[in-house]
């Protein structure tokens, strides 16, 4: 991690991923790259679904590669970038027919390495293969749900599943949650571990710094009035003063399960997620 002088109370706590080491190109593949409009917590009418987000730095999206429809055909990777949309660092793929392709990139990949789609592909990071052929005990990332569906699973900084066992058409795979769930052995993953593990230890130091990544202030409910929140009001400092945690809009948190009981996928979750102390 990157750390700085203490030239002022924010610089004093802040840290940073330092990219010099990692990072081989500042300018992205123009080919790759497209404008957009980010949702900012808005749903498709508009409304806000997810506080706390809006502003922010403008970005550039990359066409990240995750369907991986491209099979037996051997990719170098000719540079490590970042990414301002995700949290991993992602690579310039350049396949063996000359097609570029932004992948994300595994932990021990750097530029000039290479990488296959392919169902008997040996067993290195990076390297991409159905779960029925990957040994128990293997860690892997961009696991797919349904087979041909593209990556849903492990594709944050530092994540991966592992191979937990494999029986009865299903492979069992460990959660970054630590939840254990049943997926289809003819998904594909990709062996290793996703890169930039210490992207969960920066400090941004001070509050300029979120909302350059489009992160708003949050208010506490205790600091609202009695009309806006459920703990707002009183003179002075209060308690919570309700027997369970509330939203604003009084729904109950904290305890409560809110996964619904005949969710499709429960018969996929051999075992839930471990929370609290126990985890």
């Amino acid at each position: 991690m990157k750390t700085y002088k203490p030239t002022s109370k924010s610089r004093r706590q802040m840290t940073n991923v330092n990219y010099r080491g990692v990072i081989t190109t500042s300018t992205p593949t123009k080919s790759l790259t497209h404008g957009f409009k980010r949702s900012v917590g808005r749903n498709s009418q508009g409304r806000i679904t997810m506080r706390h987000k809006g502003s922010g730095h403008k970005r550039l999206y990359r066409d990240v590669d995750f369907l991986y429809d491209k099979k037996n055909v051997p990719a170098k990777i000719k540079s490590v970038e970042y990414d301002p949309n995700r949290s991993a660092f992602i690579g310039l793929a350049v396949y063996k027919d000359g097609e570029k392709r932004y992948v994300v990139l595994p932990k021990s990949v750097k530029a000039g390495s290479s990488f296959t789609v392919s169902d008997k592909a040996p067993l290195e990071a990076g390297n991409r293969l159905p779960l029925k052929n990957i040994p128990v005990g293997t860690f892997v990332y961009n696991v797919e749900i349904k087979p041909g569906g593209g990556a849903k699973i492990g594709r944050s900084a530092g994540i991966f599943a592992q191979v937990v066992a494999n029986a009865e058409g299903y492979t069992n795979l460990k959660m970054p949650s630590t939840e254990v769930r049943k997926i289809n052995e003819n998904c594909w993953a990709s062996v290793g571990t996703v890169s930039n593990e210490e992207h969960h230890l920066e400090n941004y130091g001070k509050a300029g710094r979120s909302r350059w990544k489009g992160i708003r202030p949050t208010v506490r409910g205790t600091a609202m009035n009695p009309v806006d929140h459920p703990y707002g009001g009183g003179e002075g400092r209060q308690g919570r003063g309700t027997k369970r945690p509330k939203t604003m809009w009084g729904k109950v948190t904290g305890g409560r399960k809110t996964r619904g009981p005949k969710k499709y996928s429960n018969i996929f979750i051999v075992s839930r997620r471990k929370t609290g102390k126990n985890k």
